[in-house]
């Protein structure tokens, strides 16, 4: 990870912290073409483990943290990230495994980061 990736990670810890309540506790970013792949380990909170011991509550989770996690990327564009980059948010992906706690979202943006940054 490059310091550009490491300070992007930074930033999406803080930002899921400040809008979530808790952030992951660890983040880890690629740059690939558009793309800033963030990978997460650590995102669920002790009540969130509590729940995911049951088949509907994972699968309630999954959805909640999915579907949550977009919303509030649109309802709060990620500025912070935007002026890092020098480049403009255009969508996000997410996904997340209950069991193992790892999470994944892919931040697309209107520049090649991977050229402009240096990715792996």
């Amino acid at each position: 990870m490059n310091r550009m990736e490491a300070e992007f990670s930074n930033l999406v810890k803080a930002y899921r912290k400040r809008h979530m309540g808790k952030g992951p506790e660890r983040v880890t970013t690629t740059f690939c073409k558009c793309w800033a792949i963030c990978e997460m380990a650590g995102n669920l909170s002790p009540v969130e483990k509590f729940m995911a011991k049951t088949g509907d509550g994972r699968q309630m989770l999954r959805t909640a943290r999915t579907e949550m996690v977009k919303e509030m990327y649109r309802d709060y564009p990620p500025v912070e990230m935007e002026e890092l980059l020098g480049a403009k948010f255009v969508q996000l992906f997410v996904d997340i495994d209950i069991e193992q706690d790892l999470g994944m979202s892919v931040f697309v943006f209107d520049q090649d980061l991977e050229k402009k940054f240096g990715g792996k």
